[in-house]
């Protein structure tokens, strides 16, 4: 009798004359027992860990792959700013993205992401990270999208559509996975209220829109590690959430027993062929693992693969649309989009930003000036055929002004160019090594890997061969403000240039009031991608407005924040972080959650009093009451009048963009979870107590406008 093959079943699916379960248990049938074992992990052998970077960087790695029956397999790519094979469009890192909080952009980018990487060989994209960011000091903050609940479900499943009309997309990292140095060992203790009504909704979130996979986390959940937690892989994912897709591990460190990642519901070890390949043969043989447990997970990924191929654009997109010239202009355009105007106070009468047409002479100062500073060096680099630095960008602004540049390393001669410069500009901030994925740290037991590993002499050779490179950079912070040079730099170019606009780089909230007050322009670009430097551009002379808003709030002093240990091998994370913290405690943002300036302003205004009993859109009246086209980002938040001290929950927001003068309304959707609590016994959802009503605003509203009813 004749194979059935991929292809065919794929298009059958399509046709709908089978569901992709049926189709997945036709395949199932044609496999040998090894073939079937084979779909439960990746397809490398642990020989090939030393050069794993190479291969990420060249070529989708397979899981499950079975060539005789045309069957691709799981084809992963990573990251959250961009394609990592290739040289593909390096986008700004999803911190940036999210500062856009534009759900309509970010699906455009995504549809981008998807499209490159599928033009390289893969079917499938770690691009969607949703963590929430408890802390800033945390080296990953870059790559998710700040730390409110309703941002970060509305903005991961806007990439999520993107990148589904041409590869799976897999959200990451499931869950509470928030601290970089610590990762392998520390576990998170969480009580139900903050777990599922602070740090998974938006996962669920993401879900709803289609998301076809799951990443596990390193680390453990109230004792049990994240890849082998039936709490969470199978009690919520998949038995109170219904989730039908497939779960991957988080790669190489995910999986720490082959046969309990198994029954606790983690379908695929990725990307070796490591635990489960030693341990599930034994496991089948002496009964400790049921037939039927392999079955059912492989059934999941080959289902789930039909499933996605049968729905995806039929298009082939062609290598040319990587990195192609519309790829960069979104780049452009997002980085412009996401980046937050901080301060913007007058000079000889006008506010400093944008810089007046016709300068003669600039400084463009700092030890970041000159770099395209992409963002970190783990598994999310990005390798663009070219990039933009900040200064390469104003060189090509301002074509006829002469360009000082100095980096700073000497403070005095930075300053004699200040003084003798028309306007400074100063770019400084974080960069790979200040935070980021740390991929090689002392927590890595490379036994796990077996024989030959087992060995000290071969864990040397190995350890040799993974450092130092891009592996060991970044971790977690160590400073929340910048660098104490960077600082004095600041103070002492302020001091000799009034017109001193200060550009700041970095995946996070950075504190910044040794200095704020001394510049009148702070302009918070984090890591704006391939195009950064023209972006900065485009906002420094006034090409284009900055469009961001902060996707987290920026504190006044550390202290303000929640409790965080690097090295921490045990933690309790609650569910006050952020702004809510900042309220309750009674300390003010220096910028708060949902800030940022534009060059024009903005009145917004709820055309009806409304609780929080109904999710029905908010009509909201906008109006650009300044002289110049730009936009907004109309905020509604749910506040509870019968707190003793209010603490405004972000619920709805919706981008608007106006000519001068112009004013319109809007409908802006409304999602009322944050003010829902869920009974564990019944997992039922219902109100929170309270006096719920609805505010709408331009940013976290401070305690004058509740106490008002503004």
């Amino acid at each position: 009798m004749a194979k059935t093959t991929y292809p065919e079943l794929v298009g059958q699916v399509r046709a709908g004359a089978l569901t992709p379960e049926a189709a997945a248990d036709r395949l199932l049938a044609e496999l040998t027992p090894r073939e079937r074992l084979g779909l439960l992990d990746g397809d490398l052998g642990i020989f090939q860990l030393a050069g794993l970077a190479k291969l990420m960087a060249t070529t989708a790695i397979s899981a499950g792959a079975i060539p005789r029956l045309g069957y691709p397999g799981v084809r992963f790519s990573d990251g959250p700013r961009g394609v990592v094979i290739g040289n593909s469009t390096a986008f700004p890192v999803t911190m940036a993205r999210a500062a856009t909080w534009d759900p309509e952009l970010e699906e455009r980018i995504g549809l981008a992401m998807g499209r490159e990487a599928r033009a390289q060989g893969a079917n499938y994209s770690g691009a969607v990270c949703i963590n929430l960011v408890r802390h800033p000091a945390w080296g990953r903050a870059q790559e998710s999208y700040g730390d409110d609940p309703v941002l970060l479900g509305t903005m991961g499943a806007a990439l999520t559509r993107g990148l589904r009309r041409n590869v799976m997309a897999c959200v990451k990292h499931f869950a509470l996975n928030s601290m970089e140095n610590a990762r392998f060992r520390v576990d998170v203790v969480v009580d139900e209220h903050a777990l599922h009504e602070a740090y998974l909704p938006h996962f669920r979130r993401v879900i709803e829109a289609g998301a076809d996979s799951v990443m596990s986390a390193y680390n453990s959940v109230n004792g049990a590690f994240a890849g082998e937690n039936r709490p969470l892989l199978t009690d919520i994912l998949r038995d109170e959430w219904g989730f039908r897709g497939f779960v991957t591990s988080d790669w190489v460190w995910g999986v720490h027993d082959g046969v309990a990642s198994l029954t606790a519901g983690l379908d695929v070890e990725m990307p070796f062929r490591m635990h489960r390949a030693r341990e599930l043969p034994k496991a089948l043989r002496s009964g400790r693992v049921d037939p039927a447990v392999v079955e059912a997970t492989g059934r999941r990924v080959v289902a789930g693969v039909i499933r996605h191929a049968a729905q995806r654009d039929e298009e082939e997109p062609g290598r040319e649309v990587v990195a192609c010239a519309e790829h960069r202009a979104l780049a452009r355009a997002a980085a412009v989009e996401g980046m937050v105007l901080l301060r913007n106070e007058p000079v000889d009468g006008a506010p400093v930003l944008p810089l007046p047409a016709g300068l003669g002479r600039i400084a463009v100062i700092g030890p970041l000036a000159d770099q395209a500073n992409l963002g970190d060096h783990g598994s999310s680099l990005v390798r663009p055929p070219s990039t933009v630095s900040p200064l390469d960008g104003i060189r090509a602004a301002f074509p006829g002004a002469s360009i000082v540049h100095a980096d700073g390393a000497d403070v005095d001669a930075a300053v004699e160019a200040a003084r003798g410069a028309e306007a400074a500009v100063l770019v400084v901030g974080m960069g790979a090594d200040d935070e980021g994925e740390r991929v090689v740290n002392e927590d890595m037991d490379l036994s796990i890997f077996g024989f030959p590993l087992t060995l000290k002499p071969v864990q040397r050779i190995v350890g040799a061969l993974t450092s130092p490179g891009q592996f060991r950079r970044g971790g977690d912070r160590d400073l929340l403000t910048l660098h104490p040079q960077d600082e004095e730099l600041v103070l002492r170019v302020a001091a000799a240039n009034p017109r001193t606009v200060v550009v700041v780089i970095g995946g996070s909230a950075i504190i910044m009031e040794r200095w704020r007050q001394a510049v009148p322009g702070i302009l918070m670009a984090w890591y704006p991608g391939m195009e950064g430097g023209h972006a900065i551009a485009d906002v420094l002379t006034g090409a284009e407005e900055p469009g961001g808003r902060l996707p987290m709030a920026f504190p006044a002093a550390a202290e303000h924040l929640p409790f965080f240990d690097p090295d921490a091998s045990r933690i309790v994370y609650d569910a006050w972080w952020g702004q809510r913290k900042l309220d309750r405690d009674g300390n003010a943002a220096a910028w708060p959650f949902g800030f940022g300036l534009g060059y024009t302003t903005f009145h917004v205004e709820a055309l009806e009093e409304r609780d929080a009993s109904s999710e029905a859109p908010l009509r909201v009246r906008v109006g650009n009451t300044g002289g110049r086209e730009g936009s907004t980002v109309v905020q509604l938040y749910a506040v509870d009048d019968a707190a003793d001290t209010p603490v405004p929950q972000l619920v709805g927001f919706r981008r608007v963009r106006l000519g001068a003068g112009e004013e319109t309304v809007v409908d802006v959707p409304i999602d009322l979870t944050p003010t829902r609590q869920r009974d564990p016994a019944t997992r039922a959802w219902t109100a929170r107590p309270g006096r719920w009503r609805i505010i709408a605003a331009q940013h976290s509203p401070d305690a004058a406008l509740i106490r008002y009813g503004g």
